[in-house]
């Protein structure tokens, strides 16, 4: 039996050495062939292999990314969160309570929507300011006020000032949001029903948010702000407008990351049909026989002069001025060189002097196809990220706006914010030799951006 067993063992290592014998010298031989550039017959196991490795490593490396990118997220949301950024998150509860179907809100008071403290600080300290001047007076001051710090301890209010991370100094500004809060939910009926408009409105951020076309869900908190406080005010206004307004009164660049379809709207709803004022365009200018696109000629005109024809720049205004109302017109622009808005009626054409607000032109300029720069005194750059390829011009004669906007993104660029008492000109501008710049037609409308059946029609 031993004998037998030791002649098996023999034998398998016989076959072993042989095996590996043969490997050795295949591998050899493919290490020739692959030399010479002749392509081998591997068997299945090992081709298949092979195929897929190009494969194999990239998800390697996207499941290393994948452990960073968690670990990265675990140690933010260990940060603790400071006392304004708590603030935030409790106002956000309270309003859910008594606004119906504010569940966006949920977003906030959850984390999940969580805005740097610098923000939620502006914020506070931006309703409060608006609080008191709309509703302060029928607040009745809370029997434990803020204590003036010059009335404290010194060192106390040292100690106060460092354990709440520097933010005691905006006790004031939430004791004015906590004790309207605390008014408006002392009321019989505390809740509050938004109003269809803004519904649609939140439901649309809420959207975009998760699409991530904003930020944050910022947007939607003022609103419910605005649309609780017109709620319990004497005097009813449209929210949604008056949102719009506000935001673009308060941040005159990029305001609005994402217009919302209903706003967009009542926006396109003051559409005019814009044309140009031949008679006032520059000599080099080119004016097509419909008066709604204009470039550079390679040629000067031989035209009559007159007082109202630039002679400078290479400009034309429209033909008809607005001393009153809403008015909102669209122009495709060039990619290289144009300018846009209004001119007043005072503003003098001749010459190459700067069409700046000193000089009657409310204007937004790009210059070499990245200089993009509302034309104040001194000019105020924009991002390259915000330069457009169709711009919606909006003026608001009353509320003294003058809004830009990127029509095919539906964002806010910059609003000039002026109170206007003289006639206003749309105002043109191109260097451009073959890209025209076009006045778009008056009814010409954006497509909806609902993702099924729109919610607005």
């Amino acid at each position: 039996m031993v004998e037998e067993e030791n002649k098996k063992k023999k034998k398998r290592k016989k076959k072993r050495s042989e095996g590996e014998k043969l490997l050795t010298k295949f591998s050899a031989e493919r290490r020739v062939l692959t030399k010479q550039g002749h392509r081998l017959c591997f068997p299945a196991a090992s081709m298949m292999k092979d195929c897929l490795q190009f494969l194999i490593e990239p998800a390697k490396k996207l499941k290393i990314r994948l452990k960073e990118s968690r670990k990265r997220v675990k140690l933010e949301k260990k940060e603790p969160l400071v006392e304004s950024q708590l603030f935030i998150m409790e106002l956000a509860r309270e309003l859910n309570k008594f606004c119906q179907r504010s569940n966006i809100l949920s977003h906030i008071w959850t984390s999940e929507d969580l805005w740097p403290a610098s923000v939620c600080r502006d914020f506070i300290v931006e309703w409060a300011a608006v609080i008191e001047e709309r509703v302060q007076p029928r607040i009745i001051p809370s029997d434990y006020q803020y204590e003036k710090p010059e009335k404290k301890d010194w060192k106390g209010h040292l100690l106060c000032m460092l354990e709440a991370g520097g933010e005691c100094d905006m006790g004031p500004y939430k004791r004015v949001i906590m004790d309207w809060m605390r008014e408006i939910k002392s009321r019989t009926q505390p809740s509050v029903w938004p109003g269809e408009p803004v519904l649609m409105m939140l439901d649309d951020l809420e959207f975009q948010w998760k699409r991530g076309r904003l930020p944050n869900l910022l947007p939607a908190m003022e609103l419910v702000m605005l649309a609780v406080l017109n709620a319990y005010s004497s005097v009813k206004e449209d929210v949604t407008k008056q949102w719009l307004v506000r935001k673009q009164r308060n941040q005159r660049i990029d305001a609005v990351r994402y217009i919302p379809h209903s706003v967009w709207n009542w926006i396109c709803d003051a559409a005019e049909d814009v044309t140009l004022d031949s008679d006032s365009a520059n000599p080099d200018l080119l004016i097509s026989s419909d008066e709604k696109r204009m470039r550079c000629g390679l040629e000067r005109r031989d035209i009559p002069r007159c007082q109202r024809r630039f002679n400078g720049w290479w400009c034309a205004v429209g033909q008809q001025g607005y001393t009153s109302g809403r008015h909102y017109w669209e122009v495709e622009v060039g990619e290289r060189d144009w300018r846009l808005g209004v001119a007043k009626a005072s503003a003098v054409r001749q010459g190459f002097r700067s069409l700046n607000t000193d000089a009657g032109y409310l204007t937004l300029r790009l210059e070499r196809g990245t200089d993009l720069k509302a034309l104040t005194v001194p000019a105020t750059l924009l991002s390259h990220s915000l330069v457009p390829r169709k711009v919606g011009v909006y003026l608001d004669y009353e509320q003294g706006q003058l809004s830009f906007y990127d029509v095919e993104k539906r964002s806010h660029l910059y609003t000039f914010n002026q109170k206007f008492s003289e006639e206003l000109y749309p105002v043109f501008g191109t260097v451009e030799v073959v890209k025209d710049l076009v006045i778009r037609p008056a009814d010409v409308r954006q497509a909806c951006l609902c993702p099924g059946p729109c919610l607005w029609n």
